[in-house]
């Protein structure tokens, strides 16, 4: 990879999408969102609004939006109302040579099912206006992080929904030996379609001097097309926006503040729209949730009397996918019933439309699952749980073999898939044909041999824009880096070799981006799967070295 010349891309034309060197863009954007969030800490108006216009005319902040929307994003390849997707190198290289800020479009009504059976609207803005808000949304982001609650966790940078738990935790945990009281209710509060109804106003007039406002205010009230008809958008924020969470944290900016100037011994912890109020009495919560419905009425919002609930701790209570309760006074946080029973239905529907399909493709379609399942519930009460799904995943498999051979023994079908491995003689396994054609073992993840590692929780109000913490998140990286790979593995060997750095683009490996692992000598060209000869990318970064080595090898051969 030393052999790549990159050009950085800040400057005029760009002819190549894979020449451009993302460590410097990155770096340029970076530091001037730190610069944003101290000149707002330190109340320099002037300053700040001039470094805003700044990186909004940054060529820097342009590319690394394109890329964020076009090459990371989920919804890369959906389209808005004009139908304009940008998939290859050089359309994103037309695009950022021809830029221009674009006026509001309507976005794209679509619907994705809820749990409960009820559909979810989305609004998809243009391809070109994602890229916008990406834009506007680094020059406001760091202006807010500066200013926002401490224990408000949704949609922010280096925060989390384990971090709204861990707090969860610390306010509830139960009475202490040394004599300390913890809260023992909590009002569980619903906001009824936050998205959709809250006040533009409230959000406007937050924001009321930024630069390109009016930016803001057309995609607020852009509307959306549905059936070919266009509808107004009087409130709300479109979910499906870049910056629509970012502007949902700002008009619920203050929610925290309130509460506690009403009454201090009261906790907060806030995850976008959702949000709970801890106490050690049921009285204050009652007394506080009058006062809560008035300042959300302000905002052009309701507190959903049906979903909004005051509980005791002995009963519990269910909060972004766990259920929290105390057991004999002690909390004891678990995966949420019904999000287990999901999951294990998710598995058994996978693996009925998988009838025809191999072993090796099974377990290489099941695995991401387990494990992401595993990773999200690892730092709570979760060894029952795990192995309980690990016994609803045999039972699934078993079906799955046997439905397969109706004419063979049980156990001529046990001995064709299932093997011996780490002790499991019951791990569905088989070999298979890996990279250079070699033969590889493929083993289905034993999700009851996740171990539970505690998460620890972001401290105060940290944020990754503040410079005088850049020491504090490196060190968070790294405990994020031991829980990424398995311990001791090559792969975690190479991730401490570089320094759990994208050698690319400079970034942490863990900034959300896919990671993949890049073999330096190619595997055709008699590269191995040694410990030297691997590299860790984000996904993005890993195309541009593919693609940068395919065009120096054209080059060589014209």
């Amino acid at each position: 990879m030393s052999s790549i010349t990159l050009t950085n891309g800040l400057r005029g034309q760009i002819t190549d999408w894979g020449q451009i060197n993302w460590r410097k863009v990155k770096k340029s954007v970076r530091n001037l969102r730190m610069r944003i969030f101290r000149a707002r800490s330190l109340g320099q108006w002037k300053q700040l609004r001039r470094l805003q216009k700044l990186l909004l005319r940054s060529r820097a902040n342009l590319l690394l939006s394109v890329r964020q929307i076009t090459q990371v994003n989920q919804g890369k390849r959906t389209a808005g109302v004009d139908k304009e997707v940008l998939n290859t190198p050089d359309e994103r290289v037309k695009l950022v040579n021809s830029w221009e800020m674009p006026k509001a479009n309507p976005t794209r009504r679509v619907y994705i099912p809820k749990s409960n059976g009820k559909k979810r609207p989305l609004g998809i803005p243009t391809v070109r206006d994602r890229v916008a808000q990406a834009m506007v949304k680094n020059t406001l982001e760091p202006e807010w992080e500066s200013v926002f609650e401490p224990n408000s966790y949704g949609f922010r940078c280096g925060r989390s929904c384990h971090d709204a738990i861990a707090q969860c935790f610390l306010r509830l945990k139960g009475d202490s030996s040394d004599g300390r009281t913890f809260d023992k209710w909590v009002l569980d509060a619903d906001i009824s379609g936050f998205f959709d109804n809250i006040a533009h106003e409230s959000i406007l007039k937050a924001i009321e001097s930024v630069p390109r406002g009016d930016l803001i205010e057309g995609w607020l009230k852009a509307g959306y097309l549905e059936k070919g008809i266009l509808n107004p958008t009087d409130t709300g924020t479109p979910q499906g926006g870049v910056i629509s969470p970012l502007l949902a944290n700002i008009g619920l900016h203050g929610l925290e503040d309130f509460i506690k100037s009403n009454n201090p011994k009261l906790g907060v912890i806030r995850y976008a729209d959702d949000f709970v109020v801890t106490s050690k009495n049921k009285e204050s919560l009652e007394q506080i949730l009058d006062q809560i419905k008035q300042w959300m009425s302000e905002r052009g919002l309701e507190i959903s009397t049906e979903k909004t609930t005051i509980v005791s701790m002995e009963e519990g209570f269910d909060f972004l996918g766990f259920n929290l309760r105390h057991y004999d006074g002690k909390l004891l946080i678990k995966p949420q019933k019904e999000k287990v029973l999901a999951f294990c239905k998710k598995v058994g529907n996978t693996l009925n439309n998988m009838k025809a399909s191999t072993q090796e493709e099974v377990i290489k379609v099941l695995n991401p699952l387990l494990r992401g399942f595993a990773n999200y519930y690892r730092g709570v009460v979760s060894k029952e749980t795990f192995s309980y799904i690990s016994h609803r995943v045999w039972q699934y498999l078993w079906k799955w073999c046997c439905r397969r051979h109706p004419m063979k023994s049980k156990k001529w079908v046990a001995n064709r898939y299932f093997g011996s491995y780490k002790g499991n003689h019951w791990t569905f396994m088989c070999k298979g044909t890996g990279r250079g054609d070699k033969e590889k073992l493929f083993v289905l993840y034993d999700i009851s041999s996740t171990p539970i590692v505690r998460h620890v929780k972001v401290k105060g109000t940290a944020s990754p824009d503040d410079p005088s913490l850049r020491d504090y998140w490196h060190k968070r990286s790294l405990k994020i880096g031991k829980i990424k790979w398995a311990k001791g593995s090559k792969y975690e060997q190479v991730a401490k070799m570089q320094e759990h750095k994208c050698p690319i683009c400079g970034d942490s490996l863990y900034n959300g981006e896919e990671i993949e692992t890049h073999h330096i000598i190619p595997v055709k060209e008699g590269g191995s799967d040694d410990l030297e000869n691997l590299i860790h990318l984000h996904k993005a970064c890993h195309k541009q070295v593919h693609s940068t080595k395919s065009k120096t090898k054209a080059g060589s051969k014209a």
